[in-house]
């Protein structure tokens, strides 16, 4: 029995004081003045629903609304004190707590958000929409602030990417995948939600144990509007929340020594679609990443749907840039130990970092915020009379798009309010959609809790 459901004599923790160890252990007196006044109006909503998920930790749940809705009368406070600053949790979930005292990692993430969410602050006063380069440098800045780029590592870092909604069979995969890479000492990064992320996690952390490998990280990168919906599972170590989820995207490609891709729904799709058009960019031709798309044998039909849609809007040679392994975990991790080698030899080359990718080059399609609302959804150029990288673009927003009506509470309740987005599809393309989103929501690969009623209509347009 999960924690979770074995508390039930308490709803709530009414009120707990808790301070900084690592994270923000030192704030000046005008940092520690503008959270205790709350001075900045459009951060204090950020920090409250970001503190809620990381205080949820562990709980296989996407649906942000119903988690607002279980704490409504959560809230904190700051305070200062002699170590510099106080926070006061008020009806705080009680499965953070073991005894009345915080869990560790539980404290870090807390003081993980506040130390992201105040550093992008003060780095957004300096650049309004970052492209190119200055997109590139905020990313680096937030993951340096946040201590997890060690110049001095081997190349360990996997990318997983894949599904929180999924079967035993793909998640019981996810964690033999990650068990061969945490044999290996590969570290582990994930969206650092539940199902094919936390799998690959558990895998890996096992693995390290029996190889008495101390040293690995378990990094779950996150932004506010999807922690929001998924909080973090709870083999995550080190968490960092990016501004936005086109540099979440770019943080997780930049630091990736290679990426393995276990099935998974609109999200996990639009991962495929941001990478295929960084892969397809024809600066990017010489920079290796090891890229795997894998599942078990029952996985198959798919990833077979995966391909023959993105065939069929980005060309017949795009699966070329992807390796494809059904059903051999060990196969995964060789393929994946066998491409780090040449991005280790191409970095030495060309004189570029190991922990952080900064020669990659990224579209500013792809680094320009999308936010998705009635009239940004229908305005997508969703036609194949574009480049294949244009049209994987579109795409991307298209699927983002869905992913936010799907679990974001601002986007969930904007189509409470005005009913499904309407997406206009020329007639080439419109059917390839909707048999791809068709067989997510037959898989039941869109949303974990309840019965899923689509966040969109697909209209044809000529």
């Amino acid at each position: 029995m999960s924690r979770s459901r074995a508390i039930t004599e308490v709803d709530t923790v009414a009120e707990i004081s808790v301070f900084p160890v690592n994270h923000l252990a030192f704030l000046s007196q005008d940092e520690i003045g503008r959270l205790i006044d709350r001075t900045d109006r459009t951060i204090y909503p950020l920090i409250r629903s970001c503190t809620l998920a990381v205080l949820s930790s562990g709980i296989a749940t996407d649906d942000g609304l119903g988690l607002f809705a279980r704490h409504p009368n959560f809230d904190l406070k700051f305070e200062r004190h002699p170590r510099g600053l106080k926070v006061v949790l008020k009806n705080a979930p009680p499965e953070a707590f073991v005894d009345g005292v915080l869990i560790e990692t539980i404290h870090d993430h807390l003081f993980s958000v506040l130390r992201d969410l105040l550093h992008y602050r003060d780095l957004r006063t300096q650049l309004s929409q970052p492209t190119g380069s200055e997109s590139a440098d905020l990313v680096f800045q937030i993951l340096r602030n946040a201590k997890v780029l060690d110049s001095d590592q081997n190349l360990s870092r996997v990318v997983c990417w894949g599904g929180h909604s999924i079967s035993k069979p793909e998640y019981d995969y996810a964690r033999a995948v990650g068990q061969e890479l945490g044999l290996r000492r590969f570290d582990i990064c994930t969206g650092c939600g539940p199902g094919a992320m936390k799998g690959s996690m558990l895998g890996a952390l096992y693995a390290h144990n029996r190889q008495k490998y101390s040293a690995g990280h378990f990094i779950g990168i996150s932004e506010p509007g999807i922690i929001a919906a998924e909080p973090p599972n709870d083999i995550v170590s080190d968490l960092v929340i990016m501004p936005d989820i086109e540099k979440r995207l770019e943080a997780f490609v930049r630091i990736a020594h290679g990426i393995v891709i276990f099935p998974g729904g609109p999200g996990t799709v639009e991962e495929i679609l941001y990478l295929l058009a960084i892969l397809t960019t024809p600066a990017n031709k010489e920079d290796p990443l090891p890229v795997v798309l894998t599942g078990p044998e029952s996985s198959r039909p798919i990833i077979d749907t995966y391909a023959t849609f993105l065939e069929a809007a980005l060309g017949q040679d795009i699966t070329s840039h992807i390796d494809v392994v059904i059903g051999d975990a060990a196969c995964v991790a060789k393929t994946i130990l066998a491409g780090r080698d040449r991005v280790e030899k191409y970095r030495q080359e060309t004189n570029n970092a190991y922990c952080f990718n900064w020669t990659l080059e990224i579209p500013d399609l792809l680094t320009t915020s999308f936010v998705p609302t009635h009239e940004s959804m229908s305005g997508l150029n969703l036609s194949l009379s574009q480049s294949s990288q244009q049209i994987a673009s579109e795409l991307r927003c298209l699927f983002s798009g869905i992913v936010a009506g799907n679990v974001k509470p601002e986007t969930r309740q904007l189509i409470n309010e005005s009913g499904p987005f309407k997406v206009r599809v020329t007639s080439e393309l419109g059917g390839k959609i909707e048999l791809l989103l068709e067989r997510l929501i037959a898989e039941n690969r869109m949303k974990v809790d309840g019965v899923y009623t689509p966040c969109y209509r697909i209209i044809p347009s000529c």
